[in-house]
């Protein structure tokens, strides 16, 4: 099997959609020799900054000199980029072969009457093999949709289990209110493990801290108002945090230290494991953490800012952060989101501080909404809204949103795009097309 035809196999079975549960993902993990048992993890979940912390947490394991598996998505990029070791993507042909190998575990399975897993279902299994194969010393993985119920969670061996900020998300799958959604996100909780959470609001930081003593969970909350900021802005931050001394993020967003603190409680409990992490693996993995679509500026005159909010918490803290570091500026958006979020909430808090805003259209039609839509969803609350015309293809109305919006701004304006992660890649594309001035580096 070639990479191309791991992918078309791969792209078939995501038709299928997604089931929660996880009785399949066992039955194909034992018929592949239950790899996950070899490996030890490190499982987050949350609703926003989940992969943040990952990739802090990733970074910092890895410059202190273990092998460190990272299983994300969605990713921006590529489609490789959702499993790593050492921050290094999965070649193709190692994908190709391991995706070979699981393609015949699942034709067993169905021989034997048994059901066929999800295409995420598959993607697991391949990142478990992926690292067993590579000997990891910790894989460190996040949840795909809530915690209980998710592929993820049939792992035994969590040495921690992280939550990021939990707030209200994919209303209806996971749960109806904060609390119960906070009960399934606590489902990633094994016996024994450390929870290490970021500060809560107070009824899910109750549920939390419940489920960890059933468990006999230590565990740790993050101390986010004990951080001292030196220097903050667009480009990143200068902080301290505890006997970490200075650190600096390249990663900017009023959210950012939040994730990066509760990344650094990870490093703290998992010293108190017995791992031998030093300060200046620390240092060194704090700024050297990237994590494309978090706040990303990938160009100056205009600042172009990447940004992957999309639900209302996000939302939120993304007006804070446009507004400390760029009180004053015109700003000029490009949005686009699934169907399933609330997305007037996001219209109403990012549409006032838009002097124009360009709504598109998703890769996955499916679960898109329409720019239609989202156009009169914004209206009320933008002076200017550039809808695409109807039967403008999906990626022609990206580049096209991209130079307009390039056109009308000035050098001291801001660009912002932000919404779904999975259309973020396409909006990179289209500004590297147009040659801007790339982002430049604090000095």
């Amino acid at each position: 099997m070639t990479y191309k035809e791991a992918r078309v196999y791969l792209d078939e079975m995501s038709k299928y959609g997604s089931v929660l549960g996880l009785d399949t993902i066992r039955g194909l993990l034992r018929e592949l020799g239950n790899p996950q048992d070899d490996l030890k993890f490190i499982h987050i979940t949350g609703t926003n900054g989940k992969g943040s912390v990952l990739a802090y947490t990733s970074t910092i394991l890895s410059e202190a000199g273990y092998r460190i598996g990272r299983y994300v998505s969605p990713t921006v990029v590529s489609y490789l980029e959702r499993i790593q070791v050492d921050g290094e993507w999965i070649p193709e042909t190692e994908f190709a072969e391991l995706t070979e190998v699981v393609k015949h575990a699942i034709a067993r399975l169905k021989a034997a009457g048994e059901p066929a897993p999800t295409v995420f279902e598959t993607e697991t299994a391949i990142a478990f093999l992926y690292f067993r194969k590579k000997n990891c010393d910790l894989a460190v993985i996040e949840a795909g949709l809530g915690g209980a119920l998710d592929a993820t969670n049939i792992i035994q061996n969590t040495v921690c289990a992280v939550f990021s900020s939990i707030s209200l998300d994919h209303l209806g799958v996971i749960g109806d209110t904060l609390e119960e959604i906070a009960e399934n996100k606590a489902g990633i909780l094994k016996p024994g493990c450390t929870a290490v959470s970021a500060r809560q609001k107070d009824s899910a930081e109750q549920i939390l801290r419940r489920r960890a003593g059933k468990y006999g969970c230590r565990y740790v909350q993050a101390e986010p108002e004990r951080a001292e900021i030196m220097r903050e802005d667009y480009r990143g931050i200068r902080f301290s945090y505890k006997e970490f001394g200075e650190v600096r993020t390249n990663m900017a967003g009023r959210n950012q230290i939040e994730n990066a603190v509760t990344a650094l409680e990870t490093i703290r409990a998992l010293r108190g494991l017995g791992y031998e992490i030093g300060n200046d693996a620390v240092k060194r993995g704090i700024e050297r953490t990237a994590w494309p679509g978090r706040f990303s500026c990938i160009g100056e005159n205009p600042v172009f800012i990447l940004d992957g909010a999309h639900n209302e918490d996000a939302a939120l803290k993304l007006r804070e952060s446009v507004e400390a570091y760029f009180s004053g500026r015109r700003l000029i958006g490009i949005m686009g989101v699934f169907k399933d979020k609330e997305y007037e909430k996001i219209a109403r808090i990012m549409g006032p501080i838009l002097s124009v805003v360009y709504p598109v259209a998703l890769p996955d039609r499916e679960r898109g909404l329409p720019p239609e839509r989202l156009a009169e969803a914004l209206k009320p609350h933008c002076p200017c809204v550039r809808a695409p015309e109807e039967r403008t293809e999906q990626e022609a109305a990206v580049v096209q949103a991209v130079q307009g919006a390039l056109a009308e701004a000035g050098e001291k304006d801001v660009i912002l795009a932000f919404g779904s992660l999975s259309y973020l890649h396409q909006i990179k594309e289209a500004y590297d097309e147009a040659g801007q001035c790339p982002a430049g580096k604090e000095g």
